[in-house]
């Protein structure tokens, strides 16, 4: 787990004005909490940030966040972002004991290749990409990483089957599915299926329309009786 300095500024004003000129100056309006402190409006430098979150442990790199010449051990919460260019507009900070176990969400990196599912024109279907795991904060892996080279049709490898570093719990079932294999449609097939389903549609409506035209056709009863 990497850990770095941020330095952060207190006695920002509150408000979307004020919060919009922060931005404008390359800062990012921010809250850090935790640990039985009282919320602190603080804000952070826009590429130090970036320089502090650029490791590879990402938004679960541990933060020595300096304030006013104390440091507050803290990780990234939650990160709110703009809708539009996706830039981070707001971060919220905990503040963490770095001996007690916190719940965070871990990358799941698949590598290798399953030779044998692309040879039966198959494909590796990632449903988890994060795996939510209980941990002392220097205890957070970086990433979870799972080879699928040995991956065949049958197979779906669930929780159980990672190998998660020591020091990390994942939190969920441990039979949660993770990782499955699929089966690619070929364009022949798919075109197959097409004219199969317009075939049988239309024999449906000819055997509609020949049902209307013998009632219509059909003589009317005599009512004369004769």
């Amino acid at each position: 787990m990497t850990e770095t300095i941020l330095n952060a500024n207190t006695g920002r004003a509150t408000g979307s004005s004020s919060s919009r000129r922060l931005r404008n100056d390359g800062q990012i309006p921010a809250v850090v909490y935790g640990q039985g402190m009282d919320p602190l409006s603080i804000s952070v430098d826009r590429r130090e940030l970036r320089a502090a979150l650029s490791g590879s442990s990402g938004l679960n790199t541990i933060l020595d966040l300096t304030i006013d010449g104390e440091m507050y051990p803290s990780i990234i919460k939650d990160a709110q972002r703009h809708p539009v260019r996706l830039t981070i507009e707001h971060i919220d900070f905990i503040q963490v004991n770095l001996n007690e176990e916190i719940i965070v969400n871990v990358p799941i990196h698949l590598t290798g290749t399953a030779k044998e599912v692309n040879d039966n024109n198959g494909f590796i279907d990632q449903i988890m990409n994060d795996l939510e795991v209980s941990a002392t904060p220097r205890n957070i892996p970086d990433e979870i990483v799972f080879d699928v080279s040995e991956m065949d049709m049958d197979s779906t490898i669930t929780i159980a089957d990672l190998s998660i570093p020591s020091g990390a719990t994942a939190t969920h079932d441990p039979e949660t599915t993770v990782v499955t294999v699929g089966i690619m449609r070929t364009p022949v097939l798919d075109e197959e299926a097409a004219e199969a389903e317009a075939a049988a549609l239309l024999a449906e409506s000819e055997g509609e329309e020949g049902g209307e035209a013998e009632g219509d056709d059909a003589a009317p009863a005599d009512e004369s009786g004769e």
